[in-house]
């Protein structure tokens, strides 16, 4: 039987052994009515860590855009700190702490917020340093109101990464990726029964597979322009190679072994705000070294760094313009 601990894993395992993530917390969305988070420049800290796919995308998004100097953002180890519960650690600024929050651990403002808060302390979540308390944890739609609300403080001739003419298909595409490839990865990683296991896995190589043929007629997964569903699958693909088919036993496939998504995968590192906002190094200590299965009892690791894989490749030519002929990769309104 599986021990149901607050702000651990075990919370998150049903009784099939399967991985439910748990549901966020702050959720209230950034808008212009009543009750709803403002727009403010200056006002929000996005906290993230650079190994977190969640996370990774509303960076990405967030330089893209041009949000950098209007939504600070704080950087977490990707090292997990040896404590009781899950959390993260603000162990790469001076003295330890978030220079802006004064917080060295996540949890701090997790618990300044609500005090008796006791799921996981996640990221991406965007903090009002005005109040010092957490509003939104949403990283499901958070990219998407960098896009929409977020508007006035975009960059000039910033793409539309979420065009009102496709939204209800983009919507309808993430909640399948969602489900079977971002969090996908996770429910294989994370599974307590072989059957749990079995089942994920199948489930996130049959749409890799049909993935895989999607792009094998475009460049994007909408056609000639990047949207908010080639981030959400950038975040995982990104990782598969280096991180999730060895440290999360997805290893039917390697992403280089997929003539079209490795294409795609290298088509998208090439574009400034994707590569450039990837680190490997952390990715690769936070799978393969910390105690990322979110419980300090269960570690799995003997503290070696996996030398490989070589991830040169994304650098190389991928000729992925030929299947739009369209040399700008961003849709400009």
């Amino acid at each position: 039987m599986v021990q149901r601990e607050q702000g651990s894993l075990a919370a998150e395992i049903s009784g099939d052994g399967s991985f439910k993530r748990q549901k966020n917390r702050f959720n209230t969305p950034f808008g212009f009515s009543e009750g709803e988070l403002p727009i403010e420049a200056g006002r929000y800290r996005l906290l993230w860590s650079a190994v977190c796919p969640w996370a990774h995308r509303s960076v990405i998004v967030r330089r893209i855009l041009g949000l950098e100097e209007v939504i600070s953002l704080g950087t977490a180890s990707p090292m997990r700190p040896k404590l009781p519960h899950v959390d993260w650690e603000y162990s790469l600024d001076e003295d330890g702490v978030d220079p802006v929050l004064g917080i060295r651990y996540m949890s701090e403002i997790y618990k300044k917020t609500e005090p008796d808060y006791a799921g996981r302390p996640t990221v991406p979540v965007m903090v009002d340093v005005k109040e010092q308390k957490v509003v939104n944890n949403d990283y499901f739609k958070l990219t998407n109101y960098f896009e929409t609300v977020w508007s006035a403080f975009h960059k000039e001739n910033a793409p539309n990464l979420y065009p009102e003419s496709l939204r209800e298909e983009i919507d309808a595409l993430n909640e399948i990726i969602f489900h079977e490839v971002n969090n996908g990865v996770y429910k294989c990683g994370f599974a307590q029964s072989q059957e749990a296991y079995e089942e994920a896995y199948d489930t996130l190589f049959a749409r890799l597979d049909m993935l895989e043929e999607r792009l094998s007629k475009q460049r994007f997964l909408f056609g000639d322009y990047i949207t908010d569903s080639d981030v959400r699958l950038y975040a995982t693909l990104i990782r598969f190679d280096a991180a999730y088919y060895s440290a999360f036993k997805t290893n039917r496939n390697r992403i280089v072994d997929f003539p079209h998504l490795w294409g795609y995968l290298r088509d998208l590192y090439q574009t400034p705000g994707f590569g450039d906002t990837t680190d490997f190094d952390a990715i690769k200590r936070h799978y393969h070294l910390s105690n990322h299965i979110a419980s300090n009892d269960q570690k799995g690791h003997n503290g070696i760094l996996p030398k490989g894989p070589d991830l040169s490749g994304l650098n190389t030519e991928h000729n992925r313009q030929y299947l739009s002929n369209k040399e700008d990769k961003f849709l400009i309104d």
